[in-house]
């Protein structure tokens, strides 16, 4: 007797593009950079990810205005929206959990490449394996005219896959 299936509710969920407190670091980060409205905020988490996840308003806005109630920002109006910009008081504390933020960037960006390669169809994944494996057993044999022969194929191969069908 096979043991039945847990309920979808009780089976276990997908996993997370973001660790605990990394949307939180990232998105000071970002506005270390330079003042931005929230929804560009969410817009910009989603390029990290290439679209493939872009967090809720119902996400970052609370956390703005956490940021605003700790003034580690400060909102101004712009046309109608709230821009915000980093305060010293917020840049000090980027620059106290400056190990914090860069390992959330490291999260989020190995995040996006297991989430990217998730979203490829196996025949593309197979044949991305395939051709690691054959570069790995060249083992750094490598004439300079085979190098450049390589190259320029995979150069034509992303050119292509680029194209939209």
């Amino acid at each position: 007797m096979t043991p039945a299936l847990p309920p979808p509710s009780r089976q276990r969920p997908a996993a997370r593009p973001l660790g605990r407190g990394d949307l939180r670091l990232l998105l000071l980060s970002l506005l270390a950079q330079a003042p931005r409205h929230g929804y560009e905020l969410i817009q910009l988490v989603g390029d990290m990810f290439l679209r493939v996840y872009t967090p809720s308003a119902g996400s970052v806005y609370p956390l703005l205005a956490d940021f605003e109630k700790q003034r580690w920002v400060a909102a101004e109006e712009d046309g109608g929206r709230k821009r915000y910009r980093v305060t010293a008081i917020g840049q000090a504390q980027l620059k106290l959990r400056e190990a914090e933020v860069e390992a959330a960037q490291l999260r989020a960006r190995h995040s996006a490449r297991v989430i990217a390669r998730a979203n490829q169809p196996p025949a593309v994944r197979e044949a991305m394996h395939r051709l690691k494996q054959a570069l790995v057993l060249r083992n750094g044999r490598w004439e300079d005219a085979d190098a450049e022969r390589i190259a320029a194929l995979l150069d034509q191969a992303t050119a292509q896959i680029r194209q939209p069908t």
